[in-house]
């Protein structure tokens, strides 16, 4: 058996519903190959007109966000109900951006993590550190928390299915990438992590993605480690390029 690498594009906040529709009819046969997972996590508005586009083919549609309530008194959130409803496979849960901007934090992006499973919803789970803790020598320890907390209470059968990102801070939309090294030794950190938690045949199935200005010129090397199962893609995601990282050269095959 062998993992098979996920490479998923986060749009952030950006394309309206056309462009959209136009950016997957676009990349729909730059994409086109069985063996990488596809996944483009959309804003929550352009989600059915991505799910329209993306009909026939290998893409999946993700969202870039979700609530961990049913339903309720909650303005501007999105329910894991409405996103199965629709179609939904995948969740981005615990973005750096989102821990920054809105708030969340390790036990809120648990909440969510458990939500996503109980309705069947993939999550990717983000995690990663500042520039600072970097440089201060904690980046491991302070990943393996954010990891620990993120997957309290989740099962072994759960964290199988689980998809985690990893994307140093420092590197998002800076066009900083780590080293080869530097991602490789936190992914290889994170699937000892999960051996701990729930033993070697979970660590040896999750998938580890690394995310953090990943470009058609990085994907190849970074994706041909022991550790790393594919990428977490921003602005590459959002151009025709995002074809070459998908078909990176010599498509990694992890046998276990």
């Amino acid at each position: 058996m062998a993992r098979k690498t996920i490479v998923a594009g986060n749009w952030k906040m950006n394309m309206t519903p056309s462009q959209a529709v136009e950016l997957i009819n676009t990349l729909k046969p730059l994409v086109a190959t069985d063996a990488v997972d596809v996944v483009f996590c959309v804003p929550a508005i352009d989600i059915i007109p991505a799910l329209e586009a993306a009909k026939g083919s290998n893409i999946q549609i993700g969202a870039e966000n979700m609530y961990y309530e049913e339903s309720g008194a909650y303005t501007g959130e999105i329910s894991p109900a409405m996103l199965t409803d629709v179609g939904v496979k995948y969740v981005i849960i615990g973005h750096s951006e989102r821990r920054e901007y809105f708030a969340e934090t390790d036990e809120t992006v648990n909440k969510k993590v458990l939500k996503a499973f109980e309705h069947g919803i993939t999550p990717i789970v983000c995690c990663g550190e500042t520039l600072t803790q970097r440089e201060q020598g904690v980046t491991i320890d302070f990943i393996r928390q954010q990891i620990k907390i993120a997957f309290l209470n989740v099962t072994e059968d759960q964290a199988k299915k689980a998809v985690i990102a990893y994307e140093p801070i420092w590197a998002i939309g800076t066009g900083k990438v780590a080293t080869t090294e530097q991602a490789q030794e936190v992914c290889a950190a994170i699937r000892e992590c999960i051996a701990e938690l729930y033993g070697d045949d979970a660590a040896e199935v999750i998938r580890i993605q690394y995310g953090g200005s990943v470009s058609a010129s990085s994907a190849a090397e970074l994706f041909s480690q022991k550790d790393i199962d594919g990428g977490l893609v921003g602005g590459a995601a959002l151009k025709p390029d995002f074809g070459k990282i998908v078909n990176y050269k010599d498509f990694k095959v992890v046998e276990y």
